[in-house]
């Protein structure tokens, strides 16, 4: 007990905008193992959470008098307006990009572009690539950690979010998950699990497909309706990852790992390792 001061706070970001001098947002990225946060007293801002985790999870999530009970998966965003508390509680390792904006910043911009309103709506997964895109830009720089010119650029980005918080999301019923027609959260929990267990294997659409209980056209286009991408492109984001896993945390070899995560040779895992991460596997194990 006497070293616990020294331990990580689970719930301290993993990155913040906070020393970067950055105004009029607040960019934080956390990764927390399974749990909850709540937040009785609300944020001062409306916030933007843009969730990062490999793995579609449940999470439960309470805004205001609005309530959640499903699955986020990577993509996925939710909006908190501002002075309302929030809680939530993820089942699974979580990871989000978590973005805060002044209240009265939103309203300027509103003012700018003579809009009467300037409140947000609560909205729960929700996918929109063009907000998803302007977050992850946002992120990128809260990595380079540049003071001057990621100060000047993060303001750029904070105008560009704002304005389109303000055209889709102000004054608008309650949005709530766009997946009419998708698959529903018990079989992508199933396929998703189906996949980390097989990944060193051949994995076929018919097989995922099996697993969801339906053809494999209707499946494609319903996974990719659920989780924003195709199954190809998951079940390589997937390999990527447990590629990256192994990479840090054991000793096996390059070939080893790549066949373990399911590429055909070495230099198969390096060229999609590469396009993925823009490193080679032994530049990103060494750094």
């Amino acid at each position: 007990m006497a070293n616990s001061a020294h331990l990580p706070d689970p719930l301290a970001p993993i990155a913040s905008s906070e020393s970067l001098g950055w105004t009029p947002l607040l960019v934080e990225e956390f990764q927390q193992p399974p749990g909850g946060v709540d937040v009785p007293e609300s944020y001062a801002g409306h916030s933007i959470a843009l969730c990062l985790a490999p793995r579609p999870h449940r999470i439960q999530q309470i805004i205001g008098d609005e309530r959640y009970i499903g699955l986020y998966s990577r993509g996925d965003i939710s909006i908190t307006p501002a002075d309302i508390p929030a809680t939530y509680r993820a089942e699974g390792d979580d990871h989000f990009l978590h973005v805060q904006i002044p209240a009265e910043f939103l309203k300027s911009i509103a003012q700018e572009v003579e809009l009467d309103r300037s409140e947000l709506m609560t909205n729960f997964r929700i996918r929109d690539p063009q907000l998803e895109q302007t977050l992850m830009l946002l992120r990128a720089e809260l990595h380079k950690g540049d003071h001057r010119i990621g100060r000047l650029y993060a303001e750029s980005l904070a105008n560009v979010l704002a304005v389109h918080l303000l055209r889709e999301y102000s004054s608008v019923p309650p949005r709530f998950p766009m997946y009419e027609g998708g698959l529903g959260d018990r079989k992508i929990l199933q396929v998703s699990e189906y996949i980390q267990a097989h990944l060193d294997q051949d994995l076929k659409l018919s097989d995922l497909a099996t697993i969801a209980g339906m053809s494999q056209f209707h499946f494609g286009r319903m996974f990719k309706q659920s989780l924003g991408i195709s199954p190809h492109q998951y079940v390589l984001q997937q390999r990527i990852e447990r590629a990256k896993q192994l990479l840090k945390g054991s000793k096996l070899s390059i070939a080893e790992i790549a066949l373990q995560c399911g590429f055909n040779s070495q230099s198969h895992l390096g060229k999609a390792f590469r396009a993925a991460i823009g490193a080679t596997p032994s530049d990103y194990r060494k750094h």
